[in-house]
């Protein structure tokens, strides 16, 4: 009878702490303020977390689980692996705007908070986000749009960083939020790349 009592307090405490993230930031935010915000004692908070960092983490696991999820849904229909880049600058760029997607942004302005919290580096974001996109390389593998030499542990390494760069790095040619513009980035300059076969006959 009091698992679901549990649950439910720290999905509360877990949701108060992801909008009090979005509001305030890791070092702003008090446990004071998620037990204000959840609607409990600071000594019944500490019953489900024992710190800051905890709670933090807790917040960092679900908005990983839910950027993934929403990310996934979104390049699933998509019919070509020109079509899914594109769409990741697009996701990778709303990460900053929305607030239930914070991951980027807390990584980027309070990386050494944010390693505490998470348990890991912020050097992890590369290696994360190569393994999101593994399945659809190999997927654009098995249907010709990246050629068969190509090491494709070594691809979705390059399309995550080839994606953070289009979505983070501001330049003069390419307007990250026009559409329009990435895609033909992308048709011109990425997709020749992968079609190619990175070790030529000399």
């Amino acid at each position: 009878m009091t698992d679901t009592p549990t649950a439910t307090v720290t999905d509360r405490l877990v949701t108060a702490t992801e909008k009090l993230l979005a509001d305030k930031g890791i070092r702003a935010m008090t446990v004071q303020q998620v037990a204000e915000a959840a609607g409990v004692s600071r000594a019944w908070l500490y019953r489900h977390f024992p710190d800051k960092a905890a709670l933090v983490g807790a917040a960092i696991v679900r908005l990983t689980d839910s950027f993934w999820t929403d990310a996934a849904a979104q390049l699933e229909d998509l019919g070509s692996f020109e079509e899914q880049l594109a769409a990741g600058v697009r996701i990778g760029r709303g990460a900053y705007d929305d607030p239930g997607a914070l991951l980027m942004r807390l990584r980027t302005d309070e990386p050494e908070e944010f390693a505490a919290c998470a348990g890991a580096g912020v050097s992890g974001l590369v290696p994360d986000l190569a393994l999101f996109w593994r399945p659809y390389v190999n997927a654009a593998s098995a249907r010709g749009e990246i050629h068969a030499a190509h090491d494709l542990t070594e691809v979705a390494e390059w399309v995550a960083r080839l994606l953070i760069s289009l979505g983070t790095v501001p330049g003069d040619t390419v307007d990250p939020d026009d559409p329009q513009a990435i895609r033909t980035h992308i048709a011109r300059f990425v997709m020749p790349g992968l079609r190619a076969n990175p070790r030529p006959a000399s």
